[in-house]
């Protein structure tokens, strides 16, 4: 573990974005966006098993041998990392994402500066989209970041996995991590809605399921800032939409052309002049034009739109390149992101053991799906013609401290309502 250590360190330093560890290879890192080798350092198969059997927790580990691949994030050094272990023809091999020590700011990020509008919405769907490693999740801590500073609201973030970890400032933040804290998007967008939320942050949007919870959520009253693979903004609500099944694409359309606020997708690209990587944005912002072509279906046309509004916190990417970029020039060098986070600034992390990770006899569909618990019968609540139980009984027993109620039939805490009336179809409850 003290070579990793090591090594992430130096990779901080040298201000690499990621890290390939593979057994017999020479390591591999990228750097400004480009793939290099150092034939000094090699990782033998057995020292390759032993870093990831002391990254990994008992649940992780089982993940890993049901999946063939896991992933989570850590800190190291008090610098953050994200990692992916996968199993491959050489053995087990780890991609290593390196994430800045502090959490950023807009301003840290070379953001547009009118992108921090997007965190005074009282309501709707912000989807922030891009190709693999192009900044999505660091550009939404910067947003969760600047709300936490400027305004008092609760914010829950279902994540794969947190990457950033955050103390609440006058906000009141909540993360939850996919697999650790809920078993899949569907269960964790469900869920939040009783949890009192102003804003929720959901970490990537993949499932259509997902999707569709998500633009309910956005109706209901709460601000929704989400995730998606796409190249740029008509892609991005194209892919959408038609994640729906044909015969309600044109319901999904009008849903999302109500909910939706804005669209942004960035790219980063290496700016010679400067020595590092700058945000290149592409942004929509919804009015009734932008909402008629949605609704329409008409996703081609929304170009024409954001180039016609530059003016009013539109963009696409040439006009963004050449209206702003080019026109620029303080802009903030990656160093910040070097300094290692300190303990008074770095969020608690503490796992329950009351949760205790399902064993894999109760996951027949593997660790994709949420564990099916099998029911319990259920069983009339008890009634005054019973044998009264002793007092030290009642001190003991949390049933016999609630009122005595007739009527209706107690549920255990591992069945539910379908197994009381499968139980009276089949005549085994009478009333």
């Amino acid at each position: 573990m003290e070579k990793f250590t090591n090594l992430i360190d130096v990779a901080v330093r040298s201000q690499f974005s990621d890290i390939h560890i593979a057994s017999g290879h020479p390591l591999v890192f990228r750097q400004n966006g480009k793939i290099q080798f150092d034939n000094r350092l090699i990782w033998t198969a057995r020292e390759v098993d032993t870093l990831v059997e002391k990254m990994l927790n008992d649940y992780r580990l089982a993940v890993l041998r049901v999946r063939h691949s896991v992933d989570f994030a850590l800190s190291v050094k008090n610098h953050r990392i994200r990692v992916n272990v996968f199993n491959t023809s050489r053995g087990l091999s780890l991609a290593v994402r390196l994430l800045s020590g502090k959490i950023p700011g807009i301003d840290d990020l070379n953001l547009h500066p009118s992108i921090k509008d997007f965190t005074q919405l009282k309501s709707g769907l912000i989807l922030i989209c891009g190709p693999t490693g192009s900044g999505k999740t660091t550009s939404i801590a910067g947003l969760v970041k600047h709300i936490n500073q400027t305004m008092t609201a609760h914010v829950i973030t279902l994540e794969d996995p947190i990457e950033y970890r955050f103390r609440s400032d006058q906000s009141f933040v909540e993360q939850r991590e996919l697999g650790a804290h809920f078993p899949s998007y569907e269960r964790g967008l469900l869920d939040v809605l009783r949890e009192d939320p102003d804003i929720i942050v959901v970490g990537e949007l993949r499932e259509t399921e997902a999707m569709r919870l998500t633009l309910d959520a956005a109706e209901s009253g709460h601000l929704i800032i989400a995730s998606m693979h796409a190249a740029d903004v008509p892609e991005c609500l194209y892919r959408f939409c038609n994640s729906f099944p044909l015969e309600v694409q044109s319901l999904t359309r009008f849903q999302l052309s109500t909910t939706l606020k804005a669209v942004m997708a960035q790219h980063l690209q290496y700016s010679p002049k400067h020595g590092f990587r700058i945000p290149l944005l592409s942004i929509l912002r919804t009015n009734s034009a932008v909402a008629g072509l949605i609704r329409d279906n008409k996703f081609f046309q929304l170009e024409t739109v954001m180039q016609m509004n530059f003016s009013k916190g539109m963009a696409t990417f040439a006009q963004y390149q050449t209206d702003y970029l080019d026109r620029r020039e303080d802009f903030k060098t990656p160093a910040w992101s070097l300094a290692p986070v300190s303990a008074s600034e770095d969020a608690p992390y503490y796992e329950s053991p009351l949760v205790n990770p399902e064993p894999l006899a109760l996951c027949p569909d593997g660790l994709t799906k949420p564990v099916q618990r099998p029911p319990s019968p259920a069983r009339k609540r008890p009634d005054a013609s019973s044998a009264a139980p002793s007092d030290k009984q009642k001190e003991s027993d949390p049933k016999t401290l609630e009122p005595e109620k007739k009527g209706y039939y107690y549920i255990e805490d591992s069945g539910s309502l379908q197994d009381v009336i499968d139980g009276l179809k089949n005549g085994n409850l009478t009333d």
